[in-house]
């Protein structure tokens, strides 16, 4: 790109579908070199796609803020205008839309390149006919060429949504505006694609695809159509003709209506364009100047200062406010990289970073740095804050790690459309910063990184747009119900429900789930599978209550399975061992045939309690008197394992007649726990688990151990009465199997008659852990840490636990109750014993005490 010389300059000017790019790439082509400067990254990437099957790759160039393919001998370049490399020299140049110059964002940058690009033979400038006075003012000597359009636009008048012709084009202002009309266009009409600003040139891709192919006949858009979509489009109808400019609502100006409207009609094609929604239709004014390309002129145009002085931070602020040089020309003020600068000069920290020339200029460039949101929210300029202060410190560059961390926080394809659409303006913004070499170590690397993460956030946005707003099976039916035809139901052995062969729901057991169904095709649609759905319903009823045991189980959750699919599920009876439950069934099943499935589901659960938990069942029908059947009542309580703190003022009471009784039930009193040994099975263990979790509503994720495993780490979270319902003691933030723990117990009190004792491997075998866990599980036990004899670690008895920790996780019944035990703290009570002239601590002092 060279400055200003003698060689040929030319104005394409036309209104749209007038082949202006055509002409240009054909020109550009017939040199040597050349570039072309498009106003959109997507139309950068469409030439260059062009220009590569007729030059080949090694050939071609594609330079935009966000994707660099730059062979070593590239001879023709397709850019935005942002990134038109002001380095290279080439024969023929060319600017697309040079009518942007009066874009109040982006027109700044359109004149500087006006005013200073130029190809060394020949510079071509396309656009509107609009700008052609602002040209002759600034190149007297320019040359001019008018392009008519290839087809003719006509004025169609208002029409409404549900009338709009097939290959229509929707166009609204707001995001929220244009998933509206998209949803009303999906219940009337099947579906829509949807095309806005916001989207990745991905996913825009992917939606006009749809359009293009068929299989959705409108398109629901912003004026994010207006530039470099080419489609197939025979009418546009306007929702809106007023738009918010980021500072205040206005209408739009014939000329941005016709830019938009010219979408309708390609090439030999003829297209129409009118009003539709709340718009009010357009005066006969504005229709002339549609249909005959007649618009007012540019007035002015938009400068920057580009000479910009890099001396230090102020200077470079007030160099970007230099006044401009013709009366005709508006100084840009409020660009996003400008606020950056003026934000980022506010700390003093970057200011004094900022303290040469270089620095000053990479400031600069950090500034430049876009927000893809179009926010200029605080996080953006934290970001340039961090990308400076890692760029001007030891190393220079962005840390790799740091880059990774913040590229990974966006690599999530769960959320919705807008959330979506968040995490990729994010993603695209470290696309542009990884195509930085001077910043970035390793560039290549991390653009295969940012492009993946953009692909991929791309292709889930595609699939929630086309959940959103595409039904195909709605364009079906429409069609069938125009034609007033009966709808055919059908129901599959999976028990997927149809409708003239496309899905509307699924029967699952013996409960009907309709898809998502709106719009005029609903109640017909619903009452057709109606029609199927009793008779396939009593043949399942039928087949349950023939059905044998082992066809039913439980879900996680409390959920009773049959066939894969919930039939019921269990909720909270007047105790954890009487569960009650509630079956699952349409409306469509009879009272009849929902008794006999709920008696057939409580016989099946009584049977399955009394051979997982047998002794449980009868412990709790167990004839016993005073203190006997105050620890049966506690056993059943506690589902079978509970604290022996608990009951010892019982057992002081109980006589040999209730102690044999409750012996002779499967009671076992160990110093750690009463327990059921029979209740420590997988089988049992599991069951006891889910009647812990329905009675209290709350279901620890995988809190089970594995079956066979004695002692696994304690999930934070899960009570305490959870593991004490399965079977298990906490113990030093392990879960250790009741009887493991009484032998554990046993072991250790043998060791302790000898203080002090040190830890055996039988004891580390007992318990599954190293010698790391050890010394808190001896601590639940009532030990402690005393110090260490020959380097090994010793411990002492000390004065039993009280039953505080138990007392917080006691049953209770009720609601309130049971949210207090599940809700209730995890307290380990260490008590410390005193030092006793007669107790074993005398005999301590000989050895290195523990502080």
């Amino acid at each position: 790109m060279t400055n200003r010389n003698t060689a040929q300059v030319t104005a394409v000017l036309g209104p749209t579908n007038t082949g202006k790019t055509h002409l240009a790439i054909e020109r550009m082509l017939g040199h040597r070199s050349g570039l072309i400067g498009f106003p959109l990254r997507l139309l950068a990437r469409e030439n260059y796609d062009r220009v590569v099957a007729q030059k080949g790759r090694d050939k071609v160039a594609l330079i935009t803020g966000e994707e660099k393919i730059i062979p070593a001998h590239a001879q023709y370049y397709l850019c935005t205008v942002e990134s038109m490399p002001t380095d290279r020299t080439v024969d023929f140049l060319a600017i697309d839309e040079i009518q942007m110059v009066g874009d109040p964002e982006r027109g700044h940058v359109f004149t500087e390149r006006l005013l200073g690009a130029r190809g060394s033979k020949e510079t071509m400038l396309l656009g509107a006919a609009t700008v052609r006075p602002l040209i002759q003012k600034l190149i007297p000597e320019a040359e001019y060429i008018t392009r008519p359009r290839l087809s003719q636009l006509t004025y169609a008048g208002a029409r409404k949504i549900t009338r709009l012709p097939r290959r229509s084009a929707v166009v609204a202002f707001s995001a929220g505006d244009v998933y509206a009309l998209a949803e009303l266009v999906r219940e009337q009409r099947g579906g829509a694609a949807v095309v806005l600003g916001a989207l990745s040139p991905r996913t825009r891709n992917a939606q006009v695809e749809m359009y293009q192919n068929g299989d959705v006949d409108y398109l629901i858009a912003t004026d994010a159509i207006g530039m470099g979509l080419n489609m197939d489009i025979d009418h546009v109808a306007f929702a809106e003709d007023t738009k918010f400019d980021g500072r205040m609502p206005r209408r739009l100006s014939p000329q941005e209506l016709a830019q938009i409207a010219g979408r309708a009609g390609r090439h030999m094609n003829s297209g129409t364009f009118g009003v539709t929604a709340d718009c009010s239709e357009f005066d006969a004014n504005v229709v002339s100047a549609i249909e005959g390309h007649v618009f007012d002129p540019l007035r002015s145009m938009f400068w920057r200062n580009g000479d910009v002085s890099y001396q230090t931070v102020r200077d470079l602020c007030r160099s970007l406010e230099r006044y401009p040089p013709y009366p005709f020309f508006m100084r840009k003020r409020d660009g996003e990289d400008h606020q950056a600068l003026l934000a980022l000069s506010r700390d003093p920290d970057v200011v004094e970073r900022a303290g040469s020339r270089a620095r000053v200029q990479l400031l600069w460039e950090v500034c430049q740095v876009p927000d893809f949101r179009k926010t200029l929210s605080e996080s953006h300029t934290t970001l340039l804050t961090q990308l400076f202060r890692h760029l001007t410190g030891p190393l220079e560059r962005l840390p790799s790690e740091w880059v990774g961390q913040q590229m990974k926080r966006f690599d999530k394809t769960e959320g919705d459309i807008d959330t979506l659409a968040g995490r990729i303006a994010h993603i695209r913004t470290w696309t542009y910063i990884s195509h930085r070499s001077d910043w970035i170590s390793e560039p290549r690397y991390w653009q295969q990184i940012a492009r993946a993460i953009e692909d991929r956030l791309s292709d889930a946005l595609h699939e929630r747009l086309t959940q959103r707003f595409v039904d195909r099976r709605a364009a079906v039916l429409v069609r069938k119900l125009k034609d007033h035809e009966n709808l055919l139901a059908a129901v599959t052995a999976e028990g997927t429900v149809s409708v003239e062969g496309h899905r509307v729901g699924q029967l699952q057991a013996l409960t009907f789930i309709p898809d998502t169904l709106s719009g005029p095709t609903a109640k017909p649609v619903l009452t057709a599978a109606r029609q199927v759905l009793p008779g396939e319903l009593t043949r399942r009823v039928a087949w349950i209550r023939s059905a044998p045991d082992d066809k039913f189980k439980f879900g996680d959750r409390g959920e009773v399975i049959w066939r894969t699919a919930r039939i019921a599920r269990l909720e909270p009876g007047r105790d954890p061992l009487s569960p009650s439950i509630r079956i699952m069934v349409s409306d469509l099943v009879s009272a009849n045939d929902r008794n006999a499935v709920e008696t057939r589901l409580t016989n099946w659960l009584d049977a399955r309690m009394r051979s997982s938990i047998p002794k449980l069942i009868a412990l709790r029908k167990l004839e016993a008197k005073g203190a006997a059947r105050g620890i049966m009542f506690q056993i059943t309580e506690w589902l079978g394992t509970m604290p022996r703190i608990l009951v010892d003022d019982l057992l002081k009471t109980i006589d040999e007649d209730g102690r044999r009784t409750l012996a002779s039930a499967g009671v076992r009193f160990g110093t750690q726990s009463v327990f059921m040994p029979d209740l420590l099975k997988p089988r049992a263990a599991s069951l006891l688990g889910l009647l812990w979790s329905v009675y209290h509503q709350d279901f620890p994720n995988d809190a089970m151990p594995p079956a066979g495993r004695v002692t696994v780490v304690q999930k934070e979270g899960v009570a305490d009465g959870f593991y004490s319902a399965i079977g298990y003691v906490r113990l030093g933030g392990q879960v250790v199997r009741a009887d493991m723990t009484e032998r554990l117990a046993a072991v250790v009190r043998k060791a302790s008659r000898k203080q002090p004792f040190a830890v055996t491997s039988e004891m580390l075998s007992l318990a599954g852990v190293g010698h790391d866990k050890m010394n808190a599980i001896l601590s639940d036990l009532g030990y402690r840490l005393a110090g260490e004899k020959d380097g090994v670690p010793i411990f002492l008895r000390r004065r039993p636990k009280n039953a505080a920790r138990w007392e917080a996780n006691k049953p209770s019944r009720g609601v309130e109750a049971r949210s207090r035990w599940r809700e209730s703290s995890q307290v380990v009570v260490n008590h410390q014993e005193k030092d006793r002239p007669e107790s074993p601590f005398a005999i301590l002092k000989s050895m290195d005490v523990a502080d």
